[in-house]
C-alpha cells in the first residue's frame, strides 16, 4: 500500500490502455496541516475527500525472474461500496523530458469474494496495510495525502500502528497512452506546493 510506493485509493477505474502519471513526496506530520491548507487554497474540492482503506498485495510466482503483482483493495469507512483489484505496470523511467512517472494501469471494480478468487487462481498474500488519508482534485489531477499504519496481527486490521512519522503525497493523473503533456501540468502544479513538500519522479526500483 508499496511497502514501497504506489499510487493510493480510493481508485476511480481504468481500462487496459491507460497510463498513469505519477509524481510522489512526503511531509512530516507537524506540516500535515499547512499542507492541507494550501491544497484547500488550490484544488477544485475545498473539502477534500476522505478515505480508510484496506489493502492487500497478492504474487503469482512463475518461472518468469519477478513474481507477477495485483494489488486489492476495500474500503472500511464507506460499507458496501465495491472492492478493487488493481495492476500497476513497471514504470518508464527513460524519457527525461517527461516530467512525471509513467506506468500501465488496470483498475476494475470487483465483488467481495475478490481475494478467495485469487488464492484459488494461485496467488498468495505477501504483505497488508492500512491506509488513511485524505484526496484532492484539480482538474484531471488527484493529490493524494495520507499514511500507511501497519497490520499487527494479520487479518485484524483493528490492530494498526503508524509506519512512519510523516504523510505520502501523491499527485497523479490517468490518461490514455501517449498524452505525456499532462506531466507538464503536473509539474507546475508540484511547484506551488514547494517548499511544503517536493513531488518528484520517483524510480521504485532505487527504493529495493
Amino acid at each position: 500500500m508499496e511497502a514501497p510506493p504506489v499510487t493510493m485509493m480510493p481508485v476511480t477505474g481504468g481500462t487496459i490502455n491507460m497510463m498513469e502519471y505519477l509524481l510522489q513526496g512526503s511531509v512530516l506530520d507537524q506540516s500535515l496541516e499547512s499542507l492541507l491548507h494550501r491544497l484547500r487554497g488550490l484544488c477544485d474540492n475545498m473539502e477534500p475527500e476522505t478515505f480508510l482503506d484496506h489493502e492487500m498485495v497478492f504474487l503469482l510466482k512463475g518461472q518468469q525472474a519477478s513474481p507477477f503483482v495485483l494489488r486489492t483493495r476495500r474500503s472500511m469507512d464507506k460499507p458496501g461500496t465495491p472492492w478493487h483489484l488493481r495492476y500497476l505496470g513497471q514504470p518508464e523511467m527513460g524519457d527525461k523530458n517527461r516530467h512525471a512517472l509513467v506506468r500501465n494501469c488496470v483498475d476494475i471494480a470487483t465483488s467481495e469474494n475478490l481475494t478467495d478468487f485469487l488464492v484459488e487462481m494461485g496467488f498468495r498474500m505477501d504483505h497488508e496495510f492500512v491506509a488513511k488519508g485524505h484526496v484532492f482534485r484539480k482538474g484531471i489531477m488527484k493529490i493524494v495525502v495520507y499514511k500507511i499504519f501497519r497490520i499487527l496481527i494479520s487479518g485484524s486490521t483493528d490492530n494498526t500502528e503508524p509506519l512512519s512519522l510523516s504523510y505520502l503525497v501523491e499527485l497523479s493523473v490517468v490518461a490514455p497512452a501517449g498524452q505525456d503533456m499532462v506531466s507538464d501540468d503536473m509539474r507546475s502544479f508540484a511547484e506551488q506546493l514547494k517548499p511544503l513538500v517536493h513531488l518528484e519522479k520517483i524510480d521504485p526500483k532505487r527504493l529495493m
